[in-house]
Order: C-alpha cells, then sequence, then structure tokens
C-alpha cells in the first residue's frame, strides 16, 4: 500500500484562495478596525479627516499581512530593526566587570557555602593589596619621607 508523503511541510496551508488562517485573521481584525473608524469619523466628518484615520490602520494591517522583507514578516523585521537599535552594535569584553549571581530560589549546599567563604577570603586579600598598595604609593609619591 502507498501513501503521499508532504514535501513541503513548512508553508502554511491556504484556507481562502491565497490567504492563509493567519493572514485571513489579520485582514478581519485590522478590517474590522479600519471600517470601525469609518464608520464612526464619515458621517461627522469631511473625506480629509476620515479618510487618513482610517487607511492608516488599513495600510499597517496590509503590510503586516502580506508583506515580506528577505524572506521574513514585516512586524519580525520591525521587531528585529527596533531591537537593532536599542542593543548596541558592538559589545566590547572588558576584564572583571562581570559579577556573578547566584539564585535565591535553589538552597545552597555546602559546597556553595565553602566556595562563598573562599571568594570573601580572597576579597579580603585583594582588598588587603589595595590598602598595602596605597600606603607604598603615597610614601613613593612623597619621595621617602613620611609626614606624620
Amino acid at each position: 500500500m502507498q501513501f503521499k508523503v508532504p514535501q513541503n511541510v513548512q508553508m502554511e496551508d491556504k484556507i481562502v484562495g491565497p490567504l492563509t488562517l493567519k493572514q485571513l485573521i489579520i485582514c478581519a481584525v485590522g478590517g474590522g478596525i479600519a471600517y470601525f473608524i469609518y464608520i464612526s469619523t464619515s458621517k461627522a466628518y469631511v473625506i480629509s479627516v476620515w479618510l487618513p484615520a482610517t487607511a492608516i490602520p488599513a495600510l499597517i494591517t496590509v503590510a503586516i499581512a502580506f508583506v515580506r522583507i528577505h524572506d521574513i514578516s514585516f512586524i519580525k523585521f520591525v521587531l528585529l530593526q527596533i531591537e537593532r537599535l536599542i542593543r548596541p552594535g558592538k559589545v566590547y569584553f572588558e576584564k572583571g566587570e562581570a559579577e556573578n549571581y547566584r539564585s535565591v530560589l535553589t538552597p545552597q549546599s555546602d559546597e556553595d557555602k565553602k566556595t562563598d567563604k573562599k571568594m570573601k577570603q580572597k576579597e579580603d586579600d585583594a582588598r588587603e593589596k589595595i590598602k598595602n598598595l596605597n600606603s607604598i604609593t603615597k610614601i613613593l609619591d612623597s619621595q621617602g619621607k613620611i609626614n606624620s
């Protein structure tokens, strides 16, 4: 017995003509919004007022439903552009700038407590070395003369 094996499983199914279900829903919601704006403004205002107010949501709906840039949907393309504007273009590495954060949700084991003690000891040693370095720097800056 032979079975048909689907060839293009990445392609969305067409529901109405060339429209997929997602495009149909986007067009229905956006068209409904544009129609609501038209109905609520067309009787009270002239065409120069209600036409732009109706056309803007309709054009945004068409762009979201049908426009693809570099084989990426319009909304994803816009979100990627916003992310590109927010995030820095280059990331620089600076040694010693990162801080280690431990989760509050997980209980600490004995091993974690030991490593915490070791880290605190290392920090205390580093502070002591900095203090010693500061006192040596003061002596060198005063050219060996100790002012009390």
